[in-house]
């Protein structure tokens, strides 16, 4: 089974928020690794696809990645 890429992790990370957080914190170790192994530094997610899409919720989320060691951005 190959590795999963950024983007796959990233998809299962909106299909986590969607589902009330389940699974959240093993997705974003996938995605920490995916990160690692793709020689990336951050992470960008589509503000429009998060169930809070405001500016608290933004942060909120910024902040419980950092916690885990992952930095996230938003698309414009």
């Amino acid at each position: 089974m190959s590795e999963p890429t950024v983007n796959d992790a990233i998809e299962n990370i909106y299909a986590s928020l969607q589902a009330n957080n389940a699974d959240l914190d093993a997705h974003i170790a996938t995605l920490k690794q995916a990160l690692a192994r793709e020689g990336a530094t951050e992470a960008v997610f589509e503000p429009g696809r998060l169930a809070q899409n405001n500016r608290a919720g933004r942060k909120t989320m910024q902040a419980y990645f950092r916690q885990r060691g992952v930095n996230v951005t938003f698309s414009a």
